[in-house]
């Protein structure tokens, strides 16, 4: 249950994070030239996708499907290159979401149905 709280919580700070970006806030700076050039509103957009698709798929699992876990850590896996990704951006923020990712990784793939 606390690896779907957690991923949760990272979806909900996705999902903020990418509104904040889409809005174009000034919270966010504009770093050197990057490899993966793409403007902050489609980052923004981007980080909106998987934030919805992390509280879906969160949701889901409160519920101990198999699907649900595979798919939670599909998600949270790409969430960790998105966010890898936007470091140029946000870089400490990036490296909060990347470390609580790994956490909810190894909480599902530990995860023992005997216990539930």
């Amino acid at each position: 249950m606390a690896a779907a709280a957690l991923l949760l919580v990272s979806g909900f700070i996705t999902l903020f994070q990418g509104i904040s970006a889409a809005a174009n806030d000034d919270v966010f700076v504009a770093g050197p030239n990057y490899v993966y050039e793409l403007d902050l509103t489609s980052w923004g957009w981007i980080h909106i996708v998987f934030g919805i698709l992390l509280i879906l798929t969160g949701l889901a699992l409160f519920t101990g499907a198999l699907w649900a876990r595979i798919t939670a850590i599909g998600l949270v896996s790409l969430s960790i290159v998105a966010n890898f990704l936007w470091i140029p951006w946000y870089p400490l923020w990036s490296i909060l979401i990347i470390a609580i990712d790994i956490v909810i990784i190894w909480a599902i793939a530990t995860w023992d149905t005997d216990r539930v």
